[in-house]
């Protein structure tokens, strides 16, 4: 098993769920469902099967041999198995900060009952990670203002609502809003 040596336990549950670092074996599910939902992530063009393979090779797996790597990369499990990923990314350790990434599988995704309550659980996890395993002193998201959803949970799970970015990206050649959320371990 694959595994981040800056963390000092490989896996956090809570009752069927939990976050593992993503593994070989769960790397072509992860760009499947980032295809499919690319309208909600900061992916311009659908990633090709060789450059999955070669992103992970190149950066992902080598970063978990650091103390400090970029980005630290989860796999969400239900009952053992991958229902989405997610985890730490844009990490500044010097400022002891990271941006919450978290996509699931394009089925659940479109479930907004059952995206709602994974999505607040796979929170609770991460804060673990980042607040009680690293040390951090906050997390941050930047969400697409459509996302209501998203944006009540991250709002309900302790992220207070920092600024927003007008008409910061273009969605379907549209200008979208972000709006810039954290949660700081204090509030944890």
């Amino acid at each position: 098993m694959r595994r981040y040596v800056c963390l000092p336990a490989e896996t956090v549950t809570q009752a069927a769920f939990s976050l593992v670092p993503v593994q070989d074996d769960h790397i072509e599910s992860i760009r499947i469902w980032r295809n499919e939902q690319i309208d909600v992530l900061r992916q311009a063009t659908p990633i090709e099967k060789e450059q999955q393979v070669a992103y992970f090779q190149n950066n992902i797996w080598p970063s978990m041999e650091e103390a400090q790597p970029r980005n630290i990369l989860l796999s969400f499990l239900e009952n053992e198995r991958p229902i989405g990923y997610g985890g730490l990314v844009h990490i500044a350790w010097e400022h002891q900060r990271a941006e919450v990434s978290f996509l699931v599988n394009t089925p659940l995704a479109r479930d907004v009952p059952a995206y709602d309550a994974r999505f607040g659980i796979f929170l609770e996890l991460l804060k673990r990670v980042a607040f009680h395993q690293l040390g951090f002193r906050k997390l941050c998201t930047e969400t697409y203002a459509f996302r209501d959803n998203t944006i009540r949970v991250l709002e309900a799970s302790g992220f207070v609502l920092e600024g927003r970015l007008l008409d910061h990206v273009l969605v379907n050649g549209k200008p979208v809003t972000s709006l810039m959320h954290g949660c700081h371990a204090d509030g944890h």
